[in-house]
Order: C-alpha cells, then sequence, then structure tokens
C-alpha cells in the first residue's frame, strides 16, 4: 500500500477540518436544541440516562462531514448522490427529534434517499457466490441489483440507529467503522473514498467529547441517520464494485455490531408477535447493562469487538484471499459472544420473571 504525500496531507486536512467543524459547532447546536425543544426525556424503560438531555447533535456531525467534503473530496455523480441523500435523511432525522415521526413515514424517506443515490449511480451490481463448491465466483444481480442496494442502504442506515442507545456507542462504532473502510479504500486504490471517510471520522471524533458518558448532548436521528447511510452508501461505492471477496466480506465486518445488533433485534420480535421497529429492551448494550455492566464498560465491550472485526477486514483486504478463515473466525467469535450475552439475559429474564410471580404470589 502506497500513499503519496499528497493524498496523506490531504486525508489529514480533510479529517482535522471535520474535526474542528464539529467539535466547534456542538456547543452551538446544543443550544439551538434546547430553543426548539429537542430534548430527549427519559419517559421510557429502555432509556438509560436519568435526566432530560439535548439532542440533534447530530447537526454538527454533518456540518463538520458535508463543509469537510465540498473542500477536499472530488464530488462526482455518485458523491453528488450521496450528499443529496444526506440530506433527506438528516432532514428527517431533525424533523424527527423535535416532532418525532411515525416508523413508517422514516421509512419511507430513507427508501427514498436510498433511492436518490442509486439514481446517481451507487449500485451492487456484483456479489460473491456463496456457494463455494461453483465455479463462479461471483453472482451479477442484474436486474436484482437496484432493490438489493437499496435493502443494504436501508438496513446499515437503521442498524445505526438503533445502537444509539447508550452515551457515545453509535459515534464510535461509525468512527471505527469509517477508519476500516478508509484503510481498505486506500489499499484498493480508492482515494476519493478514503478521503470521504476522512470526513466522516473526523466530525464523528469531533462530537465525541461532548457524547461519551456522562453525554452533553445527544447526536439523535440526525446524526445516527446521517451516519448509516454514508456508510452504507460509501460501502457501495468505494467496496461493492471490486469482484474480489473482500468486496463483499469488507464492509459487512466493518459494520458487523450494528448489523448483527439489528438482526437479533428483529428476529427476536416478530418471534415474539411484534413489529420489527417497536422499540425495546433488548439490544446488546441493554443486555450488557443487565449483565451489571457500566455505561463505560458496554461500550468499551462493544468498541473492542468493532475494532477486532475491522482489524480482520483489513487483515483480509491486504494480504488475500487465503485469509478468509481469519474472517470467518472474527465473525463466528463476534456472534457467539453476542448470542452468550443474549442467553445469560433470557436467564436473568427468566429469573426475575419467576421472584415477581413468587413476591405476587405471597401478596
Amino acid at each position: 500500500m502506497n500513499i503519496d504525500s499528497s493524498l496523506l496531507v490531504r486525508l489529514l486536512l480533510a479529517l482535522g477540518a471535520a474535526f474542528v467543524i464539529s467539535f466547534a459547532s456542538t456547543p452551538v447546536v446544543k443550544s439551538f436544541a434546547q430553543k426548539v425543544g429537542a430534548i430527549d426525556v427519559p419517559n421510557e424503560a429502555r432509556r438509560v440516562h436519568d435526566h432530560p438531555i439535548p439532542r440533534l447533535g447530530g447537526l454538527a456531525i454533518f456540518l463538520g462531514f458535508m463543509l469537510s467534503v465540498i473542500l477536499f473530496a472530488k464530488i462526482d455523480t455518485q458523491i453528488r448522490g450521496i450528499l443529496i441523500g444526506s440530506v433527506i435523511v438528516v432532514a428527517t432525522g431533525a424533523i424527527d427529534d423535535v416532532v418525532s415521526l411515525r416508523a413508517l413515514t422514516k421509512l419511507f424517506i430513507q427508501i427514498a434517499a436510498a433511492v436518490v443515490a442509486v439514481l446517481h449511480g451507487v449500485v451492487i451490481e456484483v456479489v460473491m457466490n456463496p456457494n463455494v463448491f461453483s465455479e463462479a465466483e461471483h453472482i451479477y444481480l442484474g436486474i436484482l441489483s437496484v432493490p438489493i442496494t437499496i435493502l443494504w442502504i436501508v438496513a446499515v442506515t437503521n442498524a445505526v440507529n438503533l445502537i444509539d442507545g447508550l452515551d457515545g456507542l453509535a459515534v464510535g462504532v461509525s468512527t471505527i467503522a469509517s477508519v476500516t473502510m478508509l484503510v481498505v479504500a486506500l489499499v484498493v486504490a480508492e482515494p476519493n473514498v478514503a478521503i470521504i471517510l476522512a470526513c466522516l471520522a473526523g466530525a464523528c471524533v469531533g462530537f465525541m467529547p461532548y457524547n461519551l458518558n456522562p453525554a452533553k448532548i445527544f447526536m439523535g436521528d440526525t446524526g445516527a441517520l446521517l451516519l448509516g447511510y454514508v456508510l452504507s452508501t460509501m460501502s457501495v461505492v468505494g467496496m461493492f464494485k471490486f469482484y474480489a471477496i473482500v468486496s463483499f466480506f469488507v464492509p459487512v465486518l466493518a459494520l458487523a455490531v450494528p448489523i448483527m445488533d439489528t438482526s437479533f433485534a428483529f428476529t427476536r420480535r416478530i418471534m415474539h408477535g411484534q413489529s420489527p421497529f417497536k422499540p425495546d429492551r433488548g439490544h446488546f448494550h441493554h443486555r450488557l447493562l443487565d449483565m451489571g455492566m457500566s455505561q463505560k464498560q458496554a461500550v468499551s465491550v462493544l468498541y473492542t469487538v468493532s475494532i477486532i472485526l475491522g482489524v480482520s477486514a483489513v487483515v483480509l483486504a491486504t494480504t488475500g484471499e487465503f485469509k478468509i478463515l481469519i474472517l470467518v473466525l472474527a465473525f463466528c467469535v463476534a456472534a457467539a459472544y453476542g448470542l452468550r450475552i443474549a442467553e445469560k439475559n433470557h436467564r436473568q429474564h427468566g429469573a426475575d420473571s419467576s421472584h415477581t410471580e413468587r413476591e405476587n404470589g405471597k401478596n
């Protein structure tokens, strides 16, 4: 991996500019959120904070990201579509942070934003063939490329939104994913993709001091939807268009924590006869808290899992396809860890229910 000095300078400038803008604008955004009533009040059992906290912090991330991209990145047709879609999801998130939109309304708008990106050429055309016994290494999606791309973008956008439940969790995991894909973009000679991901990482890091526990401001749906949308679309532009096996696994590994959490959440809700979009207290971070961890400890665990999977993605991309074993092992370890948390939480929930029933019987 050879990086010329001019590209390195641009990367550092893009990251630095996004950091400064995001960091400097967050207090302003916080004041604005308080004026418009964008306050997260802990009135549900799944909330883990104990006092009202302003949201809309994603506006600061958006400003840092957007201005840095305009200054340092090459804005071609695909990037233009991604930026337009970003404006759509940020506007949606901002409205939701103030007045609370219905889940289906947000879903339809996310689909519209994904369509905007697709119409500008952000499309998954080829994926790895999951049949290892087939002579064909890749599958050309053809007419399925558009719906699969839209599904990927909407799924990742929601996945990042769903893990935004602890101080610093979503912004930290998104930073790790951004850096992972940034490194891989450099490996596969996609400098413009790397610069845009540097802008996103810098904007996230600039917001992080205000969002780490104890958080002074939340990113809200404004930030979570933005991060998920940009990560999903940039993964298509930077990874999926290559025919190598890494084109499929790198973005999946980089985003494995939110993807697995969302998959488990949707499966759990559907099995219980609930809407998959109904909020609950069953996410990975909730289960870690129920095991007795503090917010900082739970976030650290999920950061660690994200870093391990991110490193695995980089190793896979830099050392060739024969390292697929590392990928599978890392993914299995992370999945097993998640299932173990789920099992412990289930046993604890059962014990709590039994205790409650006994107490009710006594009464």
